[in-house]
Parts: structure tokens; sequence; C-alpha cells
């Protein structure tokens, strides 16, 4: 497969397709350039596969499924043991491809792989995550007992800002639960994932169990509809979120669909000053914002907006380069286009009276002219109505709201519709316990600005943030790449006395 960079490389690479276990040159007329952020520079081509392509991908999962349900469990575990092995092993290559089509710096793509290689860390133990229950004589000489038992052909669709850790979190879980997959990666950044692939093909994933498929939104479509796919897992904008649902849902599959966010980090006096002021910045300017954890949004209660010329000055001094520069704190915005949607937003800021206090729209990178960099922007005076507080920017921007009160900021927090993160800085035991009894969303911090939680639990975004009622990792997602057939069994012997007829629905 010829999709990762190499040094020197001189002529574009075409990405190509997995299906059965083969690594495919599309057919289709359609391709798209993926491209450095910092440089503009063509890194490959991607093609938007055809039909027919995805539907050899899904029928290749449908056959090698007969197989791979049956295949022992402790077979599928020692691939998930390779395949961490192999990521720990090739990581750093890995990043610097990574970085170099997605913009992140260096340590923040290596940070993006070792959170995808939790979850296969956490696939290890499948042994017992997909253990079933078992009660013993609830009923004379009779006993019931679960089983946990894969579901079938499922599909993974990705962003762009997590190119390793996203699909991480989709394909082994399925897989070493004992389904096959189908995944479609960010058509503007598949290289890094298409890496990993090769690794778990490497490390003795069967031909047909993984396949991949590159496009747009037909692709997309083509999956959602497919009659032999029973499952989709989503993680993207709320646009195409909402749609994947819908359309998936219409269609009789399983879907949990992780989309925008809005989250707060509510700011109390008592918190330790130096330690928060770093944790905004970083959560709020680094990866250039493009996460669905930043935080976006920053709610000074009471004295603690006497706190703003020190986030402005710890904001201003962050460094803007190339992903690959060192010591690079902000990295360049995946495309143009994204770059004009900030600046966008930015302006409708302005517009709208909010107070600029950090411009970031005019930032100049030496050597790296044409990248799509966008500085560190800090807003104040922002209301609930502007445009910079209702839409997710995911850029390098926040915004500062001021309240008087703890009761104030929850309740302001709880009237956004997104559910995704939101964090408290305090001191206080009684605060924090309140704040996290209180607030109405899926994850929360203490002291801590991104509190995305490890694989041994699950990722819980609500309201807005999320359709379907199970996360992407940890105990949830075996539930749903799993389905329970509930067994109730009673044995005879020779000697067993005849109960004689019986009529009614219990059990005696």
């Amino acid at each position: 497969m010829n999709a990762s960079l190499t040094p020197g490389q001189t002529k574009v690479d075409q990405v190509r397709l997995l299906i059965d276990g083969q690594w495919v040159e599309s057919k289709t007329t359609e391709w798209r350039d993926i491209v450095n952020p910092a440089t503009q520079e063509v890194l490959a081509r991607v093609p938007f596969a055809t039909a027919e392509e995805v539907d050899a991908a899904v029928a290749a999962a449908q056959r090698a499924f007969k197989t791979w349900k049956d295949t022992p469990i402790g077979a599928r575990m020692r691939i998930m043991l390779r395949l961490q092995a192999l990521i720990r092993e090739h990581s750093k290559r890995i990043a610097v491809t990574l970085s170099a089509e997605q913009g992140k710096t260096i340590a923040d793509a290596e940070g993006d792989i070792f959170r995808g290689l939790e979850v296969v860390e956490h696939a290890c133990s499948i042994g017992t995550l997909q253990m079933g229950e078992f009660a013993e004589n609830v009923a004379g000489g009779v006993d019931t007992y679960t089983l946990r038992q894969p579901i079938g052909v499922c599909a993974g669709i990705t962003p762009f800002n997590f190119p390793a850790m996203i699909p991480l979190w989709m394909f082994p879980m399925a897989i070493v639960c004992g389904n096959t997959f189908v995944l479609k990666p960010s058509e503007q950044d598949p290289l890094s994932t298409m890496m990993l692939v090769e690794l778990a093909i490497e490390a003795g994933v069967p031909a047909g169990v993984l396949n991949v498929v590159h496009g747009g939104k037909q692709v997309v479509d083509g999956l959602c509809t497919h009659t032999d796919i029973k499952a989709i897992s989503f993680v993207g904008s709320t646009e195409v979120g909402t749609h994947v649902y819908n359309l998936a849902g219409q269609h009789g599959k399983r879907v949990q669909s992780m989309m925008g966010a809005k989250n707060h980090a509510v700011i109390l006096p008592d918190a330790n000053r130096e330690q928060t002021l770093n944790a905004l910045a970083g959560a709020a300017f680094g990866a250039a914002g493009q996460r669905c954890m930043a935080t976006s949004v920053a709610v000074l209660v009471g004295k603690s907006r006497e706190w703003l010329p020190d986030l402005k000055a710890l904001a201003s001094k962050l460094k803007v380069n190339a992903g690959n520069e060192p010591g690079t704190d902000v990295g360049p915005l995946i495309s143009k286009r994204a770059k004009e949607r900030v600046l966008g937003l930015i302006e409708s800021g302005i517009r709208e009276g909010a107070k600029l206090e950090l411009d970031g729209r005019d930032v100049k990178v030496p050597g790296y002219e044409s990248g799509n960099f966008v500085g560190p922007t800090l807003f104040s005076g922002v209301t609930t109505e502007m445009q910079i507080y209702t839409q997710e920017i995911f850029g390098p921007v926040l915004v500062v709201l001021e309240v008087d009160t703890l009761d104030e900021a929850i309740a302001l927090v709880n009237r956004n519709p997104f559910g995704n993160g939101t964090g408290l800085f305090t001191q206080s035991g009684a605060a924090a316990r309140k704040f996290q009894a209180e607030i109405d969303v899926g994850q929360v911090g203490i002291n801590i600005p991104i509190p995305v939680p490890v694989p041994f639990f699950s990722f819980t975004g609500s309201r807005g943030s999320k359709l379907g009622d199970l996360g992407p990792y940890g105990k949830q997602v075996v539930q749903f790449y799993t389905q329970t057939k509930t067994v109730t069994a009673r044995w005879f012997d020779d000697d067993s006395v005849n109960d004689g007829v019986n009529t009614t629905i219990s059990l005696r």
C-alpha cells in the first residue's frame, strides 16, 4: 500500500482501498488532494469510492463474518495484543505523517495516537468484557444465562481532527467482539489512518474482517443505507452526524453519533490561578481549537474576572507555526475553507459587539506564508446570543463570559444545547460536588479542562452532542457491538418426576 509519506517524496501517491484483504486501486473518476495545511503541498490523492466498490467491501465483510464470529475469543484478543505492540513500535513514524496531513504538532499527533492505543489495550481485555451473566436455579432445576454475541457487519465514519484516535476507537473494539468492519476515514487526512490499518493487517486481522473505503457524502449514504450493515459509528459535525443518525436509523441500524460541542470552563475565584490559566490556554488553543472537547468558553465567576489580563498575556505568548517545527504550540487549521469559516465568525463577534482582546487573524509564519494559520484569539464581553457563542467555532478562539455566582454559571452552561464536556476550576470540594450534581453535561472535569475518560469508562457526551445511548468505547461499546441472547435451560435425568402439563407462563 503506497499511501504513507517517505523522506524526499517527489511523486503524488494514490491512496488505495482495502477490500477482502487486498489493496485495491479505485476505478473512480473522482479524486481529492490531501494537502499539508501548513504548506499547501499535495501529499497524496484519495479516491471517492464507487457504489460498486462500497458494495464489494461490505460483501467481503459479510463473507468474513461467517467464520470470524466463531473465531475463539483468545485468538481475537491475541491479534489486539500484537496490534498494540506494533502501534507502539511505529507511533513516531505515524505521528510525522499525521502532523503533515492534519497540521497538529508532533507531540499532539503522538498524543492522538496514544489515546487510540489505550482503546486497543482495552480491547485486549475482551475475555472479561464480553462475558455474559449466569443465575443458577431461577426455578426448580432451571438456570438462566446470557451470551453477548456479535451482530455482523459494522461501519465507522471518522472525522479529520483525530485521524488516529477515532478510527482506533472504532474498528478494534468492533472486530474483537467478533464483528467485521468497513471503515470510511476522513477524506481530508486518511494517510495516518491507513498506516494504522496496515498495522492491523500485519497483526493478523484476516481478509475481509477489516475493509476501508474512501469518499464523501455518497459513500457515507451508501454505508448508512446498505442492507447488510447492522451498526454505524460516527464522530464529526452536528450537521453530518444528525444526517447519519436519521438515515441509518431509518434503515434499521444501530447508530452512535458523537457530534458538535460548546465546552465551558467555569472558573471560581478560589481556583489555583496559575494552573487554571495554563489549563485554559492549552485546552482552548491546542490543536488550533480543532477538538470536539476543546474548551471554547470561559465563564469567569465573581473576582475571577480579574484574571482576564493574565489569560490574554499567556495566550499571546503561544507560538504559531507548522506542526513539525520545534516549540510550536498552535499549528494550522485543516483547510483554507476552515480558516475562512473561523475568520468569518471572528468578524461576526466584532460586529455583534464583543471585545476582541487578542486578535489572531493576521498572524504571519515565516517560511509558511501560505499556511492556514489563525493565532490565539480571545473575546470578552460575550453574550449568549452572539454567533461566537452559539456556534462551534472549531478554531483557536476562546470567548469569555462573566457571571456573579456558581448558580448563574451552572444555569448558563445548562441552557446551552450542547453537552459534550465541561470543567470547574476550584479548591472547594463543596462547590465541585454541587457542580457535578447539577450540571447537565455528559463529561465533567474538576480542575481538568478536557475530561475525556480513559477507556475503562465510556465517552459520555450528551444532549445536542450525542445521538444514540451508548458511547464509542469502554463497556458501553461492547453493548453496542454485541447483542444479548438469554438462554433459560432445564435438564432432566431419566429418574425425573413428571410434573405434567403446565398451561401457565410460570416456571416451576
